[in-house]
């Protein structure tokens, strides 16, 4: 039987909703894993720095606009800044976690599609962390950043000898923006709102904080893109059959248009 197929609504109850337990385990098991995988790439000290001298360079050979230029308006006042610091230090993973319990309830397939989407972009910058580690701007002498989060706080790391929770090294790509551009693309998909391209403005924003804050390069973000798409491209929203629709479809008749069509028929002897 040949049967055409198209993408599910949004909405529709035709991919059933993964069990919860198994997808807390599952998530938590994801976020374990690149947690400690995170923590193979550090000691990294002198290869993070000469990348970074690296990246610095290639930036400013393709006449990419200087990390300083944004940083210096939020240094315009200490609020600005301390705002922006915050954004970093708490929206990440809140938004993100968020924005998947929201697609696990009201999106089941939509859910998902982004929870693959989101685990195979982490997995691919996984690997780059490890075969590339890179010392963010902000510990880079060269580029005469401020550390803001140090400075004005808060601020998430401490120093990079005593620090043993997190990769300062992991700056490319930058998951903050791979994250917050996943978040907006999924909820455009999954919505119909004619104002669901305000989306657009989480990685915006989170792309002028994580520059302007001295915490990644433009390039992190760009290889952040680069990432995911390749994985939107492969992974796609679960589909089901014409047919199967059609047939749901005809379960769901009302019982008063059967009894007009009984009406009909006898009418016609």
């Amino acid at each position: 039987m040949n049967a055409r197929t198209e993408p599910a609504p949004a909405g529709s109850d035709a991919i059933a909703r993964p069990p919860l337990v198994r997808e807390l385990l599952l998530v938590a098991g994801l976020f374990l894993v690149y947690k400690l995988g995170r923590q193979l790439a550090t000691g990294h000290t002198g290869e993070a720095f000469h990348n970074a001298h690296r990246v610095w360079d290639l930036e400013r050979a393709v006449h990419l606009p200087g990390e300083g230029a944004v940083q210096s308006l939020l240094l315009h006042g200490d609020g600005l800044v301390h705002i922006a610091n915050t954004y970093y230090a708490t929206v990440h993973f809140p938004a993100t976690a968020a924005f998947l319990v929201w697609l696990y309830l009201r999106r089941p397939a939509h859910y998902v599609w982004a929870r693959r989407v989101l685990a195979a972009v982490t997995a691919a910058a996984l690997v780059l962390h490890l075969l590339f580690p890179l010392a963010p701007p902000r510990m880079l002498a060269a580029a005469g950043l401020v550390d803001t989060a140090r400075v004005y706080g808060p601020s998430v790391y401490g120093t990079p000898a005593t620090d043993s929770l997190s990769n300062q090294f992991a700056a490319m790509p930058s998951l903050h923006f791979g994250w917050a551009l996943m978040v907006a693309v999924g909820l455009i998909v999954a919505t119909r709102s004619r104002w669901r391209w305000l989306w657009l403005l989480h990685p915006l924003l989170t792309l002028l904080v994580i520059v302007g804050t001295a915490n990644h390069y433009w390039l992190d973000a760009i290889v952040a893109t680069a990432l995911l798409g390749p994985a939107l491209a492969a992974i796609h929203l679960p589909y089901r059959t014409v047919t199967t629709a059609g047939r749901a479809q005809e379960r769901l008749v009302p019982a008063q248009a059967r009894a007009e069509e009984q009406v009909l028929a006898g009418a016609g002897r």
